[in-house]
This record gives C-alpha cells, structure tokens and sequence, in this order.
C-alpha cells in the first residue's frame, strides 16, 4: 500500500519553453490509434466481484479544479457524504506538455509524493504514453490506477460505498436509469463537449452549426425545467451534476465574448435559477471557485 507524508515534493513550475504544450503526443486523436482515450476503466463494486472492492480508506481521487469532468467526482463525493472514505486531492491549475502536476498552490501529493500525475499512470502501465487526464480513481492497495474513465468514476461514487454513504441521496435509482443515461447522452455531445466543439470549430459554417446545436439544447433544458425543479423530477441525480459542472462555466468561459449565444446563463428563465438553487448547496458550492456573487441572489425554485 502506498501511504506517503511527503510534504514538499512539488514539480517545477510550467515551462512552456522547456516541455511544450500539453497535447501533441499525448492526445492521440488520429484515426490509426485504436486505443481508448481514457483507457482505464476499472470499475470499483461493493462485493468486489470486479477486482476492486469499495471500503473506507482504500480509494483516493486526483481531480483539478478546472476541469469540469473531475469537477463531477468532487460534487458526487460530497453528495454522497463520502470525504471520509475516499479521500481528495488537488493538482495543479496550469500544465504544460508533463500534463498535469502538484505545485504549492494546490498542495502536495498525499498519497504517493508524485510530483507529475504521469506517475500513477507510469505506475499502473510502464512506458504509457496516452493521456493524462483527470479525474483519476487511485487504489491505495493495490498502488495502481483503477480508472481515468470520467462517467464510470461518478456512477460508481454514487452507487456502491452505500455502506457508508448518505443513503437519502439517490443520484442514480434503479427506476430513473434509462432516462438518467438518456438525458447524459445528449446532454454530454450537445452541452459538455458541444461548448468545445464552439471554440474549436475553423470555420464559420462550423461554428454556427455547433453553436446553434448548444444553444438548442439550452432551450431544450430550460423548457423541460419549467414543468420541474431538477431534470428527472424533484431530486437531484447524476444527469443534474453533469449539466452543472458546464452551465457554472458557461459565461465566464464557453460564451466570452459571446462566443455561443448573445444570451448569458442569467436570461434563461428556468436553467438560471435551477443552476443557482444547485450552488447553494454545499457540495457545488464548496467544490467551485469564482463564481460571481450573482449566483447567491434568491433563487425562487421551492419545493
């Protein structure tokens, strides 16, 4: 088991000049790689039938707080009031091309002393060369990574440390699923990763194709919540998470500049407090920086 107390192993600061820029030779995203983008997918089960048992103490989550899809761990962590059980930590805002790091701003390594994130891929798979990505599912026990996969990660916080979770929190019930993984699909391609496809499109006719895509389903999601205060009904599940972590994003970095639509989160009139009533409580507001103190003004979304 790797327990490290280091407290000053802390990798040198971004060197743009020296290493680069992340991507080139990590994202490998040409049609002749074969190999997932996120290819450990471990999933972590109460009985342990897949390898990876959950118990207290065992798992640790390395997450950014600027990336959205770690960001989802981090709320589903604190949903589940599981801080106690799986612990947390935070690597560096900025990478270069060593990808992700701890720095002092962030803090240290808790678990292994890494200085680069690299290292507990370079520890599950010698010589990998794929992706770094974050949020990272790390087996104490067993030193290895159990998964770099995003979706499986939450699903697997929110359903199976239900021996010492919060059990008044159903983020995934066994009767919503099929709606729950409905909503994820299109909200994942026309929300979570449409906004990027927005910034990254070349051309103009590209841009406005993707643009409006998003915008549609902005439209989309504020008419549904007319009728209801959370996407499948009265409580929060994994479908509310994912959507959050982009609507909190959306003006200060999607729609700079107007980039998606001439309209700001604020002139929807159901998404804009369904996505306030969410920040007040404490696992988005405590998992989330820098949103602007209009995001505190009343909410009016009661029960």
């Amino acid at each position: 088991m790797s327990t490290s107390t280091q407290t000053s192993a802390y990798a040198s600061s971004v060197d743009h000049t020296a290493y680069g820029y992340y991507g080139p030779g990590r994202l490998h995203l040409s049609p002749g790689w074969n190999r997932p983008i996120y290819p450990f997918q471990g999933r972590v089960t109460a009985d342990g039938s897949s390898g990876f048992r959950a118990e207290p103490g065992r798992y640790h989550l390395y997450v950014a707080w600027v990336c959205p899809y770690a960001h989802r761990a981090a709320i589903v962590r604190k949903l589940k009031g599981l801080e106690d059980i799986v612990s947390l930590s935070y690597v560096d805002d900025e990478r270069d091309g060593r990808g992700w790091a701890f720095r002092e701003r962030r803090g240290h390594d808790p678990v292994n002393g890494f200085t680069l994130l690299e290292q507990a891929y370079e520890a599950t798979e010698q010589g990998y060369g794929g992706h770094i990505s974050v949020p990272v599912l790390w087996d104490r026990q067993a030193g290895r990574i159990v998964s770099n996969n995003f979706p499986d990660i939450t699903i697997d916080l929110a359903t199976q440390f239900e021996q010492w979770a919060d059990t008044s929190v159903d983020l995934y019930p066994d009767a919503l699923r099929p709606e729950i993984n409905k909503l994820n699909g299109w909200i994942y391609y026309d929300v979570n990763t449409g906004v990027a496809r927005v910034a990254r499109s070349t051309t103009e006719a590209d841009r406005e194709q993707e643009r409006h895509r998003v915008v549609a389903a902005l439209e989309r999601l504020d008419e549904r919540l007319a009728e209801q205060r959370f996407l499948t009904g009265d409580t929060i599940t994994e479908a509310d998470v994912r959507l959050w972590v982009t609507l909190a994003r959306f003006d200060s970095e999607h729609n700079r500049g107007h980039l998606i639509s001439e309209r700001e989160l604020s002139d929807f009139e159901h998404l804009w407090p369904y996505a306030r009533d969410l920040y007040q409580r404490p696992a988005f507001r405590e998992t989330t920086e820098g949103l602007p103190a209009t995001w505190d003004a009343p909410h009016g979304r009661g029960r």
